[in-house]
């Protein structure tokens, strides 16, 4: 039996992609991921509604003093490094701590 393999692409706007990673890496950091759920939390989000998260500005938390929000900078990405990111997202959102996992279990439901 082979195992899963994750095909690797080319990103093609190396500074937006790595820009946007940081935005991630910040905000599930371990300073700033329990105030990313309680903001989730009380804009009545799922955790893993990537557009609804975009849509709603949760992730600029994490942005820098560039001025440009998260979804701007999702935005700019062409469809494939947009795929790649949202794959990026939804993984960070399954290595949260399993016990802050617990605590908003809420935002962790598929239905």
């Amino acid at each position: 039996m082979v195992g899963f393999e994750q095909a690797s692409l080319k990103v093609e706007k190396e500074q937006e992609f790595q820009e946007l990673k940081s935005v991630l890496n910040r905000v599930f950091g371990p300073d700033s991921i329990e105030g990313f759920l309680k903001r989730l939390k009380s804009s009545n989000l799922r955790v893993r509604d990537w557009d609804a998260v975009m849509d709603d500005g949760a992730l600029d938390l994490g942005v820098a003093s560039s001025g440009r929000t998260a979804k701007a900078l999702y935005q700019s990405l062409p469809v494939s490094d947009q795929a790649q990111m949202r794959e990026l997202y939804l993984s960070r959102v399954e290595e949260v701590d399993p016990g802050l996992r617990a605590r908003f279990q809420k935002l962790y439901r598929y239905y």
